[in-house]
């Protein structure tokens, strides 16, 4: 039987992603040792982990040291029930050794997280939670929304989740318009999209989805003057990174235009700063980074692991091994 265990900053983590009977089901497949193996303890465990297969990790895993990762000669698979592999993948890939991600589990969470928000957003939701947009004598409100009926919606980023939200939008009345400089015009003609400029998408959207990547060519590239040409009561969402968003240059357009509501999962730092208008603006709602996986949702993402483990067991190809390649552009 091949041995496996698992690896993480905080063995909690582990209790976390791991739980539902998901931890008995990967003792089952392996021998599995029985202590998480952490950046305190790896020195004195190493004797008893050298000859280890495969290991399961989550958030907060940690790159061992060069010297323990010299000891892992039977090393092959690191299976990551998380989204993101990004901040530690790289030495395990030089390596020759194999890492799974599970964005694909997590991702599905954030898909249908965006797509409520977009269908809430067409019909004036958001708008209408503020109080002075609405009064006693005139209960539907200062204006009449579009609804979700025969609008554009903008998405910004045709990745993983993009694609997944673009399905989620495949109605005859939702026209959706993509910004993505790696989509093809023949791949956007097949996912039923309009390629557009960033200009396009926040110029003609009702709402405007972002779904970019955090790397050098996309930080701060939703500038102001995409914000101020907004259309009127138009809504900007937020699941992707923060750091895309020029944020001082957007606060400042949205106390001015404040018929636009921005509905913000991430942003940049994360958390604001506790006196960051981002968190005291009417018209922005700042959640907690909720849209990828919570609470049992978490648990889907073990299981996406454990389904690659068992195609690892009996040979087959993974699904989702990530490569050096997919690390440049992923979030």
């Amino acid at each position: 039987m091949m041995k496996a265990a698992f690896f993480s900053k905080y063995p909690n983590i582990i209790d976390y992603v791991y739980k539902l009977g998901r931890r008995e089901k990967i003792a089952e497949m392996f021998d599995l040792y029985e202590k998480v193996i952490t950046p305190e303890n790896i020195a004195e465990e190493m004797e008893n982990i050298k000859d280890i297969d495969c290991l399961f990790t989550s958030w907060h895993m940690f790159v061992p040291e060069e010297k323990y990762l010299d000891q892992l000669t039977n090393l092959k698979v690191v299976f990551y029930g998380a989204g993101t592999v990004k901040y530690f993948a790289e030495p395990f890939l030089r390596r020759g050794i194999q890492v799974v991600t599970s964005a694909q589990a997590n991702g599905e969470f954030v898909a249908d997280y965006a797509a409520s928000q977009i269908q809430l957003a067409a019909k004036g939701f958001f708008h209408n939670l503020r109080v002075d947009n609405y009064s006693a004598r005139d209960f539907h409100g200062k204006f009449k929304y579009t609804g979700f009926f025969e609008i554009n919606v903008g998405l910004i980023g045709a990745g993983m989740i993009g694609r997944m939200v673009i399905e989620r939008m495949k109605l005859p009345s939702i026209h959706v318009c993509v910004y993505d400089p790696y989509l093809s015009e023949e791949k956007a003609r097949e996912l039923g999209v309009k390629k557009c400029s960033l200009e396009e998408i926040f110029s003609t959207c009702l709402v405007v989805s972002n779904h970019a990547p955090n790397i050098p060519e996309t930080v701060k590239m939703l500038t102001p003057e995409h914000f101020a040409s907004m259309l009127p009561h138009a809504t900007f969402i937020n699941t992707g990174r923060g750091a895309t968003v020029d944020e001082e240059g957007m606060i400042r357009v949205l106390k001015e235009r404040t018929d636009i509501v921005a509905l913000l999962d991430v942003t940049f730092p994360e958390p604001p700063a506790e006196d960051s208008p981002l968190l005291h603006m009417p018209n922005i709602y700042h959640t907690s980074h909720i849209a990828g996986s919570q609470g049992n949702e978490v648990v889907f993402m073990a299981d996406l692991c454990i389904e690659e483990a068992q195609r690892f067991l009996s040979g087959q190809p993974m699904k989702y091994s990530v490569t050096m390649e997919m690390l440049k552009t992923m979030a």
